[in-house]
């Protein structure tokens, strides 16, 4: 999990250039489970923290809070609140809708502060369903998946852990924060200059991503939903010009959000459009697609066609094809 990912990330990028952190590396590695799922915790909250210290004095205010810290609060509290009955009942049955719910709840919120600080404008508003309709649907279909399934097998050991189980909770916080980032920067910021030609621009990038993920998604589940089809890799429609077309989606839409968000930005508050690119690096280099090449190796490794299919598929960008 986490703390695996971060031995992986420091060797990779520190292990020849800085000594001290091979120690403090060697260090890392030779703590118990428990620890280091207690270091991720922290970090995870605190990484989040800090992007909300640096952007609140450019944010508006909620009850003479900044309404970017408070948000940060919310996102986290939920997630910690969720967490105990789930761990209690040993179920993460909520853990995918937990996600959703506080994306809605989030880009909500901030939406409702801005109308009682400035009024809203159209631009605030496309920003807003752009966020809520994604969440909405992501949320549901995931969760809809494992009632189907009965349970989501990334967490059969991780939810009878305390703090491993606590961890993936934080690390869903994180997910949902620095993901949202430029659009609830954007909704609280006390700039109220906004580009229409940004909102085009984001808006088409936002709607691309979105058909992409949606039929990615209803191309596969048609596709598994064939019983001769059990057990095999698909290879058609869109999953014929890329393994992973739904993240390819997920990160598109992402980028069109940011791009929405952009007028709305000025002085440090630029730095929140880190979010795609956390998405791209979330989705790309860590938990979806690694994850799932694996699976799909040690599945199909041996499988003829499915060399083939990896020859001549690229794994997330499709290639221009030569005329």
């Amino acid at each position: 999990m986490f703390s695996d990912i971060c031995s992986v990330v420091i060797y990779k990028f520190f292990h020849v250039r800085y000594p001290l952190l091979q120690i403090v590396l060697y260090i890392y590695t030779g703590m118990n489970n428990s620890t280091k799922h207690i270091i991720a915790i922290i970090c995870s909250s605190a990484i989040c923290l800090l992007f909300a210290l640096l952007l609140a004095s450019n944010s508006t205010q909620f009850e003479h809070y900044s309404s970017l810290l408070t948000l940060y609060f919310i996102i986290f509290g939920i997630q910690w609140i969720a967490f105990i009955p789930a761990y209690l009942f040993h179920t993460e049955r909520f853990f995918d809708l937990t996600g959703g719910l506080t994306y809605i709840t989030a880009i909500s919120l901030a939406l409702f502060w801005k109308s009682s600080n400035s009024g809203l404008t159209a631009h605030d508003i496309i920003l807003f369903l752009m966020v809520i309709t994604w969440a909405m649907r992501l949320s549901s279909f995931l969760f809809l998946r494992v009632i189907r399934a009965g349970e989501d097998t990334r967490f059969v050991t991780i939810k009878t852990s305390f703090f491993n189980f606590l961890m993936t909770w934080s690390l869903q916080g994180m997910w949902v924060f620095l993901t949202l980032l430029a659009a609830i920067v954007a909704l609280t910021s006390k700039n109220s200059e906004q580009s229409i030609g940004f909102l085009i621009a984001g808006t088409l990038i936002w709607l691309t991503g979105m058909i992409i993920e949606i039929v990615a998604d209803t191309q596969k589940s048609k596709f598994n939903a064939v019983a001769s089809n059990k057990g095999n890799f698909i290879s058609t429609g869109l999953w014929s010009i890329s393994r992973h077309p739904n993240y390819l989606g997920e990160i598109i839409l992402w980028i069109g959000i940011a791009v929405t968000a952009i007028s709305y930005l000025e002085g440090i508050q630029f730095i929140s459009l880190i979010s795609p690119l956390f998405v791209y690096l979330l989705l790309a280099k860590i938990s979806g697609v690694p994850l799932l090449e694996a699976q799909a190796i040690e599945r199909w490794g041996q499988d003829s066609a499915y060399k083939q299919y990896c020859e001549k598929t690229p794994v997330l960008f499709p290639k221009m094809r030569n005329k």
